[in-house]
């Protein structure tokens, strides 16, 4: 409740200024208009002002674009500053009437929080023998038209931000040529990511399983050529004891590959065997009332994995705690533990997640301060 309160004061106190700038931008229209009017048909030397319109009109813009980064939670903090004047000059030329649309409804905020407020201080003012018929109806009415006026913020607050994108955000080619972009390079750490997985595979098999698999061939062959029963028997003891140790480090390396319980019981069942595999405690948290997609399952298991892993071996972690969650399309993984912080987002585990991450339009968070603690977030859609 509280932050619910936070915000819709902030976007308030956003709006506010907003309204306050819509006179000064309702002047700069008139001026640059009657300044336009003024120059028409003349030459470029005499018209050297319209350049300085045009920059004073893309310094506004720019000021504008930064108070709802600031007071908005919106995405506008994402939009470049104007290019061009004239796209700016037609975006001052038309938000003015945005601001004073927010200016009239916080008026009628400040008028029905005062009707509302009546309960507390009308009886000063009103004989009491009349306080029911006026100060009832008096009250509902202010606490509706601030209802209606909360609403109304946030509105203008929803078309200071799309007329602004209309007139500076990107063009439909600008966006193609991003997401071409994006694509080609999550492409290709998709590519440095699999190169890795293989490189990672062949080691573990090299130096587990194929030296496991070795020494059981020698222990075999010396059995099979030792002449003293007792000697052969304690051979195939120990031949047999590498055989179950050779077992163990191959389903550690298939499981590290992909987890079977992935497919038997999702992304809860595989975060369990998380869990058990680890030597700290880990507290798991998986709420999804819908099933993710395989994809995105497998790689909320991965970051997990890695991101337990990670903290086992190089955090000194005591405890960690996994939370999994879905909000509409959203699939979230979040990750903590009490370790001792300073974990590297650019090293090569935690870059090989984000670059799978990536291939989902998924995103990677990670904030791991000295002294801890250590939170990783993954954010993968699920649409």
């Amino acid at each position: 409740m509280r932050n619910f309160l936070a915000r819709r004061l902030r976007v308030a106190a956003g709006v506010l200024l907003g309204s306050l700038s819509a006179v000064a931008e309702l002047a700069m229209t008139l001026a640059s208009g009657l300044w336009l009017l003024v120059t028409l048909g003349r030459s470029a030397d005499d018209r050297r002002g319209e350049t300085q319109i045009l920059a004073v009109a893309r310094w506004w813009a720019e000021v504008q674009r930064r108070r709802m980064a600031r007071w908005y939670d919106t995405g506008t903090a994402d939009l470049a500053a104007p290019l061009t004047g004239m796209p700016a000059l037609s975006y001052v030329a038309t938000r003015w009437t945005v601001g004073l649309l927010g200016g009239v409804v916080l008026l009628a905020a400040a008028i029905g929080a005062g009707y509302a407020s009546l309960l507390v201080w009308g009886w000063f003012l009103v004989d009491l023998d009349q306080w029911p018929l006026v100060i009832a109806p008096a009250t509902f009415g202010g606490l509706f038209l601030l209802f209606l006026c909360i609403q109304g913020v946030h509105a203008v607050a929803l078309m200071d931000e799309q007329l602004i994108r209309h007139f500076l955000g990107p063009s439909d080619r600008q966006t193609l040529e991003r997401r071409i972009g994006e694509l080609a390079k999550s492409r290709a750490g998709v590519v440095e990511a699999v190169h890795d997985e293989r490189r990672r595979i062949e080691r573990d098999l090299h130096d587990g399983v194929q030296q496991r698999l070795v020494a059981l061939g020698m222990l075999l062959g010396r059995a099979r050529r030792t002449p003293d029963p007792e000697k052969s028997s304690e051979l195939l003891r120990q031949a047999h004891e590498e055989s179950q140790q050779a077992l163990v480090e191959l389903r550690d390396v298939a499981w590290r590959v992909y987890p079977a319980a992935l497919d038997e019981g999702g992304l809860a069942a595989a975060l369990e065997t998380v869990a058990e595999r680890a030597s700290i405690p880990v507290r798991l948290s998986c709420e999804l009332r819908d099933t993710p997609p395989p994809t995105a399952q497998a790689v909320a298991y991965f970051v997990a994995a890695e991101a337990v892993t990670n903290a086992v071996k190089h955090s000194g972690a005591e405890q960690v705690t996994v939370r999994a969650d879905r909000t509409g399309e959203l699939l979230r993984l979040r990750v903590e533990d009490d370790g001792r912080g300073g974990a590297d987002a650019s090293g090569s585990g935690l870059l090989g997640l984000s670059r799978r991450i990536a291939a989902l339009d998924g995103t990677l968070s990670v904030a791991s301060p000295a002294g801890g603690p250590t939170i990783i977030t993954a954010e993968l859609p699920c649409a």
